[in-house]
């Protein structure tokens, strides 16, 4: 599709019921997402009110809908292209009746408690911009708005007792988010780390936060093996997913 706002659209499925309209040069869901989704998932699998911090064009949201069908979800995002696409892909998903979405800085959302609340920051520095990214992407991929630290205040602030932050972040940056959820009164409780090709490191990790402290359970999600075939755990999220 093209579009003369936004330029060449596909349409994608994120589930095996929703899809999701993106730009084919701008933002686009990945792996990072679906493992954001499938951890949230597993450990808040009652969860009835759920927040997705800096929700993009609806990625990890749509796809907890889709999963957690009793929840009624909130969404917020900032940058106005990906919050222009979020609208159209929750319209076009008919969800509307249960994720309500806001354009704004997460910071200042004041919209009650929830049981889990979810994000996936931006992981580079502002140093690493390059001045012909694409804006769309460059507001998603790095810190202008802040990173995982910002995220970790603003989802304790929207944290019921008893409830799960889960968020995805760059594997290297474990330290920040241990030294701002002792800010904020969180315990990092478990962490996946996401191999994207073994046997590299970690490209990326998805932690869970909560109000009580506990021993940190680990595991960790192979995508691909050193023959680069696609392994038993991404199957698995293709699974979780529908498909």
């Amino acid at each position: 599709m093209l579009d003369p706002r936004w330029g060449p659209l596909t349409e994608d499925r994120l589930t095996r019921d929703l899809t999701i309209v993106q730009r084919a040069r701008g933002h686009r869901f990945s792996s990072d997402d679906m493992a954001t989704a499938y951890v949230a998932c597993r450990r808040a699998p009652d969860a009835r009110r759920i927040l997705d911090l800096g929700c993009g064009i609806g990625s990890v949201l749509l796809h907890l809908a889709w999963s957690l069908p009793a929840a009624t979800l909130v969404g917020i995002e900032a940058q106005a292209v990906s919050f222009a696409l979020l609208t159209e892909n929750v319209r076009r998903n008919q969800l509307g009746a249960r994720v309500a979405i806001h354009h704004g800085d997460l910071r200042e959302l004041r919209v009650g408690l929830f049981d889990l609340v979810t994000g996936t920051p931006p992981y580079f520095p502002p140093d690493a911009a390059v001045d012909a990214q694409d804006e769309q992407r460059a507001y998603a991929r790095i810190e202008y708005r802040g990173g995982i630290d910002a995220y970790v205040v603003a989802g304790a602030a929207a944290l019921a007792p008893g409830g799960a932050l889960v968020l995805c972040g760059d594997a290297r940056t474990e330290g920040r988010l241990q030294a701002a959820a002792a800010e904020v009164g969180l315990h990092v409780v478990a962490r996946t780390a996401i191999v994207a090709h073994a046997p590299k490191p970690p490209l990326f990790a998805v932690w869970t936060l909560a109000h009580a402290a506990a021993p940190l359970a680990t595991d960790e999600l192979v995508l691909r093996d050193a023959a680069g075939r696609t392994t038993p755990d991404a199957a698995r999220l293709r699974a979780f997913s529908g498909f």
